[in-house]
């Protein structure tokens, strides 16, 4: 009795998978690269177990610092939105040409950073070159008490 082999299409998938090709150097191609030098080492000279710690050692040094870019990265992002967001109510000038002026109205984020709404334009954040205190607003003047000028009103 004989039995045919298996095939993709027998379960519905007829697409063959391809991988692509990495383009970092991450921890997932390190340990691929390890453990293939260990596979096809020469067995009459292994390798030194001092080089295998080192390399063992060098890539949770890089998985340590992979994690550190990318905290510090989003620490970043952090601040620029509420770096961004204090900017409402203030008056900004950019670096752009012609250059923008105006109050900033509000504040709204996408992937590339905080946009700042002056009027009906949308500025990028990274554009602002100049922060000034908000116009104050004219505030009314109280009339002066019923009475002679000089004189101490009780109340």
């Amino acid at each position: 009795m004989s039995v045919s082999a298996i095939e993709p299409s027998q379960f519905g998938n007829t697409e063959t998978v391809t991988r692509a090709p990495k383009q970092a150097m991450d921890s997932e191609v390190f340990l691929h690269l390890l453990v293939t030098q260990l596979a096809n080492q020469d067995p009459s000279s292994p390798m030194d177990s001092n080089q295998m710690i080192s390399q063992a050692t060098e890539l949770a040094s890089m998985e340590r610092m992979n994690t550190l870019a990318a905290t510090q990265q989003s620490a970043l992002d952090i601040q620029a939105r509420q770096a961004a967001a204090a900017l409402i109510g203030q008056e900004i000038t950019t670096g752009s040409e012609p250059p923008v002026s105006g109050v900033v109205d509000s504040v709204s984020f996408n992937e590339d950073g905080p946009l700042l709404r002056v009027g009906e334009q949308l500025i990028p954040y990274a554009q602002v070159i100049k922060v000034n205190a908000a116009p104050a607003a004219e505030q009314p003047v109280a009339p002066e008490p019923e009475g002679t000028p000089g004189e101490s009103q009780n109340v």
